[in-house]
């Protein structure tokens, strides 16, 4: 099979789901909806976050940076996707598909990181309530906040590079949502079965340290619970809890199903379903998730929007 250069820049035939389901403008319309859904949730999270000052606080500062990488995320893939679909062209180039990977790698290792931080935030808040401001003080919330940011960095552009340098065949046709290294890896004319490995390897690391974090979090957090003498108080932390768990079983169930399950479990099809949950129906559901089972935030939400709404009507 023919070869080209990598160094050369040559385009990518980005074929993703849109082009492999019996009904495509429907879907493309479902998926225009969720994108919409995730862009204002997460917008309105993010301001809400902001504007209120009763929401300075750890908890609500790391679910402001959630919103912001699911903003982020879903905005690296879901409007070129949809524009592709709609003028019927599918060329994404070799520095666009090397772009894309980086954000996308960036974005969600990120967000792995800050849910096991966000389940530490929930155990220190529902553990040691009294030490809560101490163990959780600004300057640790932001480090936490940087350490999620510049590992995910590193980590991104380290297998981005090195998932780009290899020669790839002629039949340049990505049969997936975005560029991701599994698919790419397909094209390779290289051996590529080491650094698959390595891509392994390193995935289920990177994914089961922070999900053991999360799972000795919690396991804390509901011996706690058990021993609280009031009803209200149990029901008050679950409902809390429940909320950060839904999300942790969105995220995690996606990511383990891309990156740690064998390639053979794989077909372009399921990888393609798989995509289009953790880059536009996750980031269209979490906010939903975290305001509508959270009073706090509903609260903060009126009292903003009544704030908007009043100097709209006082303004000539």
């Amino acid at each position: 099979m023919e070869l080209w250069n990598s160094t050369v820049r040559r385009d990518f035939i980005l074929v993703g789901i849109l082009n492999d389901c019996a009904f495509p403008e429907l879907l493309c319309a479902t998926i225009t909806v969720l994108y919409m859904l995730a862009l204002i949730s997460n917008s309105l999270l993010l301001l809400v976050i902001t504007m209120d000052t009763r929401l300075h606080v750890p908890m609500y500062q790391l679910l402001g940076q959630l919103s912001l990488m699911d903003l982020l995320f879903t905005s690296v893939v879901t409007p070129k996707a949809l524009v592709d679909f709609l003028r019927r062209e599918y060329i994404i180039s070799f520095e666009g598909c090397a772009l894309q990977m980086f954000l996308a790698l960036t974005l969600g290792s990120a967000e792995d990181l800050l849910l096991a931080f966000m389940a530490y935030d929930r155990y220190v808040a529902i553990c040691h309530p009294l030490n809560y401001m101490v163990y959780m003080r600004p300057r640790v919330c932001w480090l936490m906040v940087a350490t999620s940011w510049i590992l995910a960095l590193l980590s991104a552009l380290g297998y981005t590079i090195y998932t780009m340098h290899y020669p790839f065949c002629k039949a340049l046709e990505i049969r997936h949502l975005l560029c991701e290294i599994p698919p790419l890896l397909k094209l390779a004319c290289a051996d590529s079965s080491k650094y698959e490995l390595l891509v392994y390897v390193t995935g289920v690391t990177f994914l089961l340290l922070p999900l053991t974090t999360i799972a000795a979090s919690y396991t804390l957090i509901l011996f706690t619970v058990l021993h609280m003498p009031t009803n209200e108080g149990k029901k008050k932390a679950l409902v809390t809890c429940s909320s950060h768990l839904t999300v942790v079983g969105m995220f995690y169930g996606a990511a383990t199903f891309m990156y740690v399950l064998p390639s053979s479990f794989h077909s372009p099809k399921q990888d393609n379903i798989i995509s289009v949950f953790y880059t536009i129906v996750t980031p269209a559901l979490n906010p939903l998730i975290y305001s509508l089972r959270n009073k706090e935030v509903m609260g903060a939400l009126r009292r903003v929007l009544g704030r908007y709404v009043l100097l709209a009507h006082s303004t000539p």
